[in-house]
């Protein structure tokens, strides 16, 4: 519980700021950003161009320390945490989707959606396992032997799902994950998206597309480095119902 003697938030930001340089070349991307985000959640972050979202999400996603204020994961303060630690926070607890896949082109689709588990350690015959289920569930099952090169940019972010869900994280995040795709990839893309919310995760994704942000129950926009408001979605975008069946994510307590 946190000190209003509320369930512990996964996400809780107060007066975060990320500087990039020094002196008078220096660029403040985050000023002071304060943010909630809550075990369950559907949240958009939505901002022009040069406005602090991806920022925001690299920093949520420890892939850059902030330079200033804090920021707790699930009550954890993370700008305290050495470098081994934060990776192995990024590695068990959060799964994330980049925008331009960063997938290893020359590798299968096996290998690639295994990887946070090779870094984690896992038996090869059991990380092999796992990553098949996911990538199955996610309609490749009949890919497998394949390479990123060989698919369409749908099937690898596809791909780039599965690797960010094979740790079973409690949080995802997603940096444009429909930015490559045309329309209806994007649609079904974000109809993924839909049921891992059903079925438990939160999720953060960063978008530019009003109609993709309008799949979440809330957009925080963001201008100037900072929270300029944050919108409760009434009518959410509509789409298809998916079936995915991952019995290692229903089960869990995200």
């Amino acid at each position: 519980m946190d000190g209003d003697g509320r369930p512990l938030p996964v996400i809780h930001t107060r007066g975060l700021e990320k500087v990039y340089g020094s002196g008078e070349s220096a660029v403040k991307a985050l000023r002071g950003v304060d943010l909630r985000i809550e075990r369950g959640d559907f949240v958009a972050i939505m901002g022009p161009s040069g406005s602090g979202k991806s920022t925001l999400l690299h920093v949520l996603g420890c892939l850059h320390r902030p330079t200033g204020g804090s920021y707790h994961l699930s009550g954890e303060a993370i700008e305290t945490m050495s470098d081994d630690e934060l990776s192995d926070v990024r590695n068990r607890r959060i799964g994330v989707v980049f925008q331009k896949f960063n997938l290893l082109s020359k590798e299968n689709i096996v290998r690639n959606a295994e990887l946070p588990l090779v870094y984690a350690r896992v038996p090869k015959r059991d990380r092999r396992q796992r990553a098949v289920e996911v990538l199955t569930a996610l309609g490749l099952g009949d890919r497998l032997t394949h390479t990123p090169t060989e698919m369409s940019g749908g099937q690898d972010q596809r791909v780039a799902i599965a690797r960010a869900l094979v740790t079973n994280p409690d949080l995802i995040l997603a940096d444009e994950p429909t930015g490559n795709l045309d329309s209806r990839t994007g649609t079904e893309v974000m109809a993924l998206f839909r049921k891992l919310h059903a079925l438990g995760r939160t999720i953060v994704l960063v978008t530019h597309d009003e109609a993709c942000a309008r799949h979440a129950e809330r957009i925080i926009r963001i201008r100037d480095g900072d929270v300029e408001r944050i919108e409760t979605v009434d009518e959410r975008t509509e789409t298809h119902d998916v079936t995915l069946e991952l019995g290692f994510l229903a089960a869990a307590g995200a």
